[in-house]
């Protein structure tokens, strides 16, 4: 908030509020790049035994 120059916190998250989904939804498909849609079921598998 300080280094971009904004007031409160609320004047960023207005701001930048769209972008955070947006960035979730990249990350996720580099992390599946990165480990292969396989890993993904794989993990999808173990949580569901729990």
């Amino acid at each position: 908030m300080e280094l971009l120059g904004h007031s409160a916190i609320a004047v960023t998250m207005n701001t930048y509020s769209h972008v955070i989904p947006a960035l979730q939804d990249e990350s996720a498909k580099r992390m599946d790049a990165l480990f292969g849609a396989e890993n993904t079921k794989l993990r999808e598998t173990e949580s569901a035994k729990t």
